[in-house]
């Protein structure tokens, strides 16, 4: 097994390396194609999950005007959906629409369906109110506003990126603001993927084109990141590159892997077995367009970068980097909670995450509130404030063990950095170092804690 001084070692390497590769990059400007993973299952159209576009030398005035960023800016997120106020896109800076709040340092290490909601909503009183303004009792709005803000709580994206010029994003800027922006969505003709499609194509005109049999004739994200990917491949001049933005951990279900149109009616049992049944014509001819266009063949994690949260992006943690982790986690484990052996702390933790309060501290960093026997305790739960609160060090032991072991237990490594990874690591080794309180007693389980819902 790996040292921690190992360990240390090999993340300063890989971050020199990657510092190193990632600077010519940084100096130009950039569009970058993200594909997110569907979730629901709501039928085989929405398998084919999102489309938008990060333009790194882009920013916003407003969520609906465009200008050029200014220095230490990181440009934003451009998406197409219906129901936005009858807008047809909506510009979001790159951090709030992952994660739906505004600094890195704010981003939840285990998060739920209330977390997601909550930070969502707080973002969208403060910055989107014309797009999704209040209800007439003050509450929040229906649509699909939440999609713009928070995208990583939900899926997984992946990010296709190209080179691109300041002169082009000036041409881009003047363009988009100064076309009306009224909604002409249309799920077969006019989606987000059509969108993504008609911004890369600013960029370098006729590179991306639908599927006429693969998806029907209808555009879909899967199809154009496949597109970017085999244009770059002729054009080596633009620096293309992957990334993987993972899902963030915690207890909200985890997206699935993103389809094309007939791929996805393929690998529907509920479409295609009654299909077979009642004409095996028609399903001989979905397998042959399925086997014939290779359209499971493409991989959108290959080669794939990390992306960390304020910093540059990683090679993914290797395999035996991750195994050592998991073996680590699990003596700190049994060491830590002896008397339940093998138990699931992200379970645990997400039972008692439903119950607490959400809420924010001073600094604007999302906490918890928690009732432990007769104190009321506030658990900071980004990296930043986890150990700034008045929580007892077991409480901030769970959520950080829970993290871990959300990370660490995932069947592929490709999405998780060496980076944070590392950084839980001390962080959780850091809650050991610190005394527990006589008077405040924690166990996973007990009635002693429970939620402090208003």
């Amino acid at each position: 097994m790996f040292t921690r001084h190992i360990l240390k070692m090999r993340r300063v390497v890989v971050k020199s390396v990657v510092m190193v590769l990632s600077c010519a990059s940084l100096a130009c400007a950039s569009a970058t194609l993200l594909l997110e993973e569907p979730y629901g299952k709501m039928g085989f159209f929405t398998a084919t999950g999102h489309a938008a576009v990060y333009l790194s030398g882009v920013c916003a005035d407003t969520p609906l005007v465009l200008r050029r960023c200014a220095p230490g800016e990181t440009g934003v997120v451009l998406s197409r959906y219906d129901e936005l106020g009858g807008h047809d896109w909506v510009a979001i800076p790159l951090i709030p629409y992952l994660y739906a709040v505004e600094r890195p340092e704010d981003v939840p290490l285990f998060a739920n369906a209330k977390m997601a909601a909550f930070l969502r909503d707080r973002y969208r009183r403060k910055y989107l109110e014309d797009i999704a303004p209040d209800v007439k009792n003050g509450e929040t709005p229906g649509g699909n506003w939440y999609q713009l803000v928070g995208s990583s709580y939900d899926r997984t994206i992946y990010g296709f990126e190209i080179g691109t010029t300041p002169a082009q994003d000036d041409v881009l800027i003047r363009k988009y603001n100064a076309s009306p922006n009224q909604s002409h969505f249309h799920l077969a003709t006019n989606n987000c993927a059509d969108f993504a499609k008609e911004v890369l194509n600013f960029y370098y005109p006729k590179s991306l084109h639908r599927s006429l049999v693969a998806d029907v004739g209808i555009t879909t994200p899967k199809q154009i990141a496949k597109m970017l990917t085999k244009f770059s491949a002729h054009h080596p001049e633009l620096e293309f590159s992957r990334l993987i933005i993972s899902q963030v951990p915690g207890s909200m279900p985890r997206s699935t892997n993103v389809h094309g149109v007939v791929e996805s009616f393929f690998k529907a049992k509920k479409y295609i077995v009654p299909s077979l049944v009642v004409s095996p014509i028609f399903a001989g001819c979905v397998a042959a367009v399925y086997v014939g266009t290779g359209a499971g063949h493409f991989q959108p994690a290959r080669n794939a970068m990390v992306f960390v949260v304020g910093g540059s992006p990683e090679r993914p943690l290797g395999a035996e980097d991750r195994r050592a982790y998991q073996q680590q986690l699990k003596h700190f484990l049994a060491g830590a909670y002896p008397e339940k052996p093998g138990r699931k702390v992200d379970k645990v933790w997400a039972r008692l995450q439903s119950k607490a309060k959400t809420s924010v501290d001073d600094q604007g960093r999302p906490i918890l509130e928690v009732q432990v026997g007769e104190s009321r305790v506030r658990i900071g739960v980004s990296a930043d404030n986890i150990l700034s609160g008045n929580a007892p060090p077991e409480l901030e032991r769970q959520l950080l063990a829970a993290r871990l072991e959300s990370e660490l237990r995932r069947g592929s490594p490709r999405g998780i950095s060496e980076a944070e990874v590392a950084r839980d690591w001390e962080l959780l080794q850091n809650t050991t170092a610190q005394s527990d309180s006589p008077s405040i007693r924690v166990s996973a389980g007990s009635e002693n804690v429970r939620g402090n819902e208003p």
